[in-house]
Order: C-alpha cells, then sequence, then structure tokens
C-alpha cells in the first residue's frame, strides 16, 4: 500500500473540511453558486463595515496615511489672501486637519447608502468575484455605485464647511472669488469618495489574505479553500 506523506494527507484533509463544511451550509446548492453569492454579500458587508467604522472614528481621516487628504485643489490657485495662508505652514496644516475632520462627516453620511447597496445589489458573476483579485468585490461595487456617493456627501459637507468653527476655514472660503461653500464640498467629496474605496478595498484585501478573522463559516470556506 502506498504511504501519503503527512504534509499532503493534512493539506488533502483541510481542503475537504472546508468543502465539506461549505456544502453543509444552509442554503446552500450543490454548485455552491448560492454560496459564492452570499460570500460576496458578506464579504462586502464586513469591508465596508469595517472601513466606515474607522474612517468615522476622530481622526479617522487624518491619522490614517492611507486616506489623508490634502487640502481640496480648488484652493491651489485662488487670490492672493487664499495664497497667503498657504505658504505658511502652520495654517496650511491647521486647514489640512480641519478639512480631514469634515470628511468624517461626509463618511458618515455616505455609510448608510452603501450598506443599503450592499445588502439590495443584485451579484450576477459571483463565482468571478470570488476568485478575482484582492479588490475584485470593491471594484464591483464601486462601479456599480457609480460615483453616487459624491452626490451624497456634498450637502454634509457644504454644512460642515459653512458650520466650522475655525475662523481661518471661513477666511478662506469668504476669498475663493466665485466659489461658495458648496463648490468646495464637492471638491472634498470627490477626495473623500476617493479614500472611501481605499479603506473598503483594504479591508476586503486583509479578509481574502486571511478569512478566519472573520470568524465567519461561510468566509473560511469560500476563500480558505481558495
Amino acid at each position: 500500500m502506498r504511504t501519503i506523506p503527512l504534509a499532503i494527507g493534512r493539506r488533502r484533509f483541510l481542503a475537504g473540511l472546508s468543502a465539506s463544511a461549505l456544502l453543509a451550509l444552509p442554503g446552500c446548492a450543490s454548485t455552491g453558486a448560492l454560496s459564492f453569492t452570499e460570500a460576496i454579500r458578506r464579504l462586502l458587508a464586513l469591508s465596508t463595515q469595517n472601513a466606515f467604522a474607522g474612517l468615522t472614528a476622530e481622526g479617522g481621516f487624518y491619522d490614517n496615511a492611507l486616506v489623508r487628504l490634502d487640502l481640496p485643489d480648488v484652493l491651489g490657485s485662488r487670490g492672493n489672501t487664499v495664497q497667503n495662508i498657504l505658504t505658511s505652514a502652520v495654517f496650511k496644516n491647521r486647514l489640512q486637519k480641519e478639512f480631514n475632520h469634515m470628511a468624517e462627516d461626509g463618511a458618515r453620511r455616505a455609510a448608510p447608502v452603501v450598506a443599503d447597496t450592499v445588502r439590495t445589489i443584485g451579484i450576477e458573476n459571483a463565482v468571478a468575484l470570488v476568485k478575482g483579485g484582492p479588490t475584485a468585490a470593491t471594484d464591483f461595487l464601486r462601479g456599480a455605485m457609480a460615483g453616487s456617493l459624491v452626490e451624497v456627501m456634498v450637502p454634509a459637507l457644504g454644512d460642515a464647511i459653512r458650520l466650522s468653527n475655525d475662523p481661518l476655514v471661513g477666511q478662506v472660503i469668504s476669498a475663493l472669488t466665485g466659489i461658495d461653500a458648496s463648490g468646495v464640498a464637492r471638491d472634498l467629496a470627490g477626495d473623500v469618495d476617493n479614500a472611501i474605496w481605499k479603506a473598503v478595498a483594504q479591508e476586503e484585501s486583509a479578509i481574502r489574505a486571511d478569512p478566519s478573522r472573520t470568524k465567519d463559516p461561510l468566509l473560511m470556506g469560500v476563500f480558505g479553500v481558495l
């Protein structure tokens, strides 16, 4: 009788165990198609929840090098008053912190919209998303939302700018010829949108790399086997 090396035998056993656990889950089809759809939905739910938990915390943008925002581009070429403020490293840093703080308000407004989309979005090719790259599900969700978060966040960011307690913000806004708080908010919303998807992609990659961290049998079964 041929002896199977211990390491190979253990790998086969673990792979078989994961596959068996996957097929034993409630609602799983024999092809695994339904399981893959649910796995992608759970992957997106966890990735977005974790991302927004970090982004909406105090310092969620400024203290995270991955998503820290520069000043909105619209401030870069506007008038002598603004330029004089931005040439001061102290004032520029103060403004950057304030706008990163405002970004947290934008993320809070975006979070429930993303959560609703994850719950209701149609996932037609779940197998391809499961087998895709480390951010395949995030890329799919972002494409499906097609920049809609910018429109969602502009009102909240506009309010945050207008109601800011920092007089330096008011001074800068009043010095922007032909641009009001809503114009700056739209520019900022685009930056926040990019930061949100960076954070979600990072969370998805981490879950795919180590699905056991989720303690979710379906995610561990699907992505653990892969």
